[in-house]
């Protein structure tokens, strides 16, 4: 449903570069003339920077988003009939990644107000087979981490929060990424923080995980040409690096603009929700920050209204139109997940109604005004008569 060429971009890469072009240039430019395209020094630069950032030890940046949660997985142990208990309502690299390990992803619901795991229900769905949990902080609002690692501590279990959309969060005065054993996020270009490809990282306290991730992401190197195990080629590039260093430079003031135009989203379309036309709008629970990676509603006929939406030239984004359990491959008996008959019904209910508009730093107020009556127009041809 996004458009990239619509007159409101839902992620617009093109506005950021021209603000940002002269310190992308440099950094980039700066690669091309040492040369050192593998591990050159913008990447331990990087790493230095966000771990200082998170407020903890160890930052191993990585390939992308996916492979982090893989290299975290890997570096606790995770393997063959193993189950590790995640979220049924976020993109399938959570559960992809464990399934590829030949663990068995365990969903539980969500909380319908936030999407993410409902702590509640996770101590019920422990075995002596689970190995590790894993919570999503979903459209950018931590998961209620607290009580997650209470159950993980009384369980001996390790958490590992999927932080792909989340980097930029506060949790209680902490980052998103430094809440759990492991923390891990993405920097696909259309994120908070991303980068002009594919390209993640791993955070971590744990200097023994840390180091293990370090050589699993290449190849399993403790030294050049001795493998100790068996790895991956997981490195994040100089040049993405580069770039990335450049776009944190102004990240928190995008933050803060980002912020103020979910605001403002929600002062607008307030009366809609009061009025029964949106189901729901966000809600960022008191303690939490959010760095809106997604500005997500609830509606009805929300196939439609993305059409008409689209016909104004207001682009809009499905995350996600089918829940985990819901995924085809989860249904066979080769992935050792038996999901078919799993109901969830919160993440069901999300999926079929969720609804992104679009949202980045450098969306007008015109846009916003813009979006927001044509969001009214819409539900007003969908449904027009009173409910």
């Amino acid at each position: 449903m996004a458009d990239q060429n619509a007159p409101f971009p839902f992620v617009d890469l093109q506005a950021q570069y021209r603000r940002l072009k002269p310190s992308i240039d440099a950094r980039i430019q700066a690669v091309l003339d040492h040369g050192q395209y593998i591990l050159g020094p913008e990447v331990g630069e990087l790493e230095q920077r966000l771990a200082a950032r998170v407020g903890v030890r160890h930052c191993i940046s990585c390939s992308s988003g996916t492979d982090a949660l893989l290299l975290a997985l890997m570096a606790i142990g995770v393997g063959a009939g193993d189950e590790v208990i995640t979220s049924p309502f976020t993109f399938f690299a959570t559960g992809e990644m464990i399934a590829l390990l030949g663990a068995v992803p365990v969903m539980v619901d969500i909380e319908p107000d936030t999407y993410n795991i409902d702590p509640a229900l996770i101590e019920a769905a422990i075995t002596p087979r689970t190995r590790a949990l894993l919570p999503v902080s979903l459209y950018g609002q931590p998961a209620e981490m607290d009580p997650i690692n209470a159950i993980a501590a009384r369980h001996g279990l390790p958490v590992i929060e999927d932080a792909a959309q989340s980097f930029g969060a506060l949790y209680k005065g902490r980052h998103s990424c430094g809440l759990s054993t492991v923390g891990c996020t993405s920097f696909f270009p259309s994120k908070p923080l991303g980068c002009y490809g594919d390209g993640g990282a791993c955070f971590t306290d744990d200097d023994a995980l840390a180091l293990r991730m370090h050589q699993l992401r290449n190849h399993g190197q403790e030294a050049r040409y001795r493998h100790t195990a068996i790895g991956i080629n997981g490195r994040l590039d100089t040049l993405q690096a580069a770039v990335l260093l450049a776009k944190l430079d102004v990240f928190d003031r995008e933050l803060i603009a980002r912020a103020e135009l979910a605001d403002a989203y929600t002062g607008s379309l307030l009366a809609l929700a009061r009025r029964g036309r949106l189901l729901r709008l966000p809600h960022l629970r008191p303690g939490r920050t959010s760095p809106y990676a997604q500005y997500t509603v609830e509606v009805e006929d929300r196939d439609e209204v993305a059409r008409v939406l689209g016909a104004a030239g207001v682009p809009t984004a499905v995350h996600y139109p089918v829940p985990m359990h819901r995924q085809p491959v989860f249904h066979k008996a080769t992935t050792g997940a038996s999901l078919g008959q799993l109901r969830l019904p919160h993440a069901e209910a999300a999926a079929a109604q969720v609804l992104s508009l679009p949202l980045h730093p450098y969306l007008g107020r015109p846009a916003l005004q813009h979006i927001t009556r044509a969001l009214e127009h819409a539900l007003d041809a969908v449904a027009p008569a009173a409910r």
